[in-house]
């Protein structure tokens, strides 16, 4: 939540983005950092391996790196740098003779590139876009790595104490329903504490951004408010179902709780009306979203059809796949191939959709992908 405090901070006690200007010439090298230095903390390396020592000791929200330079060209820099910092944006600068070398550049982990001596306005909006996402993608990876350590430790639990197996197996249930909604929530609450920090010297636009984030965020919040008051219900009442259109239910999914991925596509029906709850059917599309895109799909696409007055709705995504008896067991549930998975997903997954009078059934072949298939019986509206 924002404080007076915070929304009233005075523009000098924000931390400034760290920036690592990395290039041989002394001229450029110091007419960019002066540039930036009224809106970024920046620090200079004349030598590539001076800038690989500077990005193992701090984390910088950019690196500005030279593509030509005398002790090790910038693809070889830029290989370095990604060895040691995933997240840290990279902009490749680069003169004119060298434009095909910095494209290339892309494809070695770069996030942009500026031509040499870049404009001053491109520039600044270069280096403000690009320490946005760095500092968006250091949360994602925190964020990441403290539900995969919480689910490590519910999981050694479950072997600690089998005495109570089922009370802990529900314990991870909850947490494995949660963990994508608090992601996102979380991730745009930093958001909406930064725009607000910028808001005072910023366009008005920025208000529209914080109305936008904040709407995500309740969202999310109602649906993480809805499984943990169903946690806490020991008698379990069965969900009110209502009719809903399952396709802008599934949009809505891929919206709050996937950050619009654009991997995620839609085909067939543009409205499909069935009789169930919206909150648990989030559930299962939320599982099933997220299996396909930690199978490292590039494409996963739902197409929605009518076949004999029930709703087909099929999950396809282009990623590593199973065989048979691995999708078997994992259907089944309580079997998992992941490193930090819990094998409850396509469970939970399959009981909800039987609570609808909905099937699940999947077609996979490694490595040509996954299909999971659901069909409905259809409310007509």
């Amino acid at each position: 939540m924002f404080t007076e405090a915070a929304m009233s901070a005075p523009a000098d006690t924000i931390e400034k983005p760290l920036v690592l200007i990395v290039d041989d010439e002394y001229g450029p090298r110091e007419s960019i950092a002066y540039t930036l230095s009224s809106e970024f903390d920046v620090v200079t390396a004349e030598r590539p391996s001076e800038g690989i020592k500077r990005i193992q000791e701090r984390p910088f929200s950019v690196v500005l790196l030279d593509i030509r330079m005398p002790e090790m060209d910038g693809i070889r820099t830029l290989q370095a740098i990604r060895e040691h910092d995933r997240d840290v944006s990279i902009v490749m600068l680069t003169g004119y003779g060298t434009l095909q070398t910095a494209q290339q550049s892309m494809l070695h982990g770069a996030n942009q590139y500026l031509r040499k001596p870049p404009d001053i306005s491109e520039l600044m909006q270069a280096v403000r876009k690009q320490a946005q996402a760095a500092g968006e993608r250091r949360q994602q990876t925190r964020l990441t790595r403290d539900m995969e350590q919480m689910n490590a430790a519910l999981k050694r639990e479950i072997v600690a104490h089998e005495p109570h197996i089922w009370q802990a197996r529900a314990a991870v249930e909850l947490v494995h329903d949660l963990a994508n909604p608090l992601t996102v929530m979380i991730g745009y609450a930093a958001l909406l504490v930064q725009e607000a920090k910028k808001a005072a010297r910023r366009d008005p636009e920025q208000a529209e951004k914080l109305r936008s984030y904040a709407e995500v965020v309740s969202r999310a919040s109602e649906y993480c408010h809805h499984l943990a008051d169903n946690w806490r219900q020991t008698t379990r009442k069965a969900a009110e179902f209502v009719e809903l259109d399952v396709v802008t239910l599934v949009r809505e999914v891929k919206e709050v709780i996937f950050f619009n991925n654009p991997l995620i596509q839609f085909t067939g029906l543009s409205r499909a009306m069935v009789r169930g709850s919206q909150f648990e059917l989030t559930r299962v599309f939320q599982n099933l979203l997220k299996n396909a895109l930690e199978a490292a799909a590039t494409k996963v696409v739902i197409n929605f059809k009518e076949v004999d007055q029930r709703l087909e709705i099929s999950v396809t995504d282009n990623g590593a796949g199973m065989d048979a008896e691995t999708a078997r067991k994992a259907l089944k549930g309580g079997f998992t191939t992941k490193t930090h998975g819990t094998g409850l997903g396509l469970g939970i997954c399959r009981h909800l959709l039987g609570v609808h009078g909905a099937t699940l059934t999947v077609e996979s072949e490694p490595k040509r992908g996954t299909t999971m298939r659901i069909v409905f019986p259809l409310a007509r509206a």
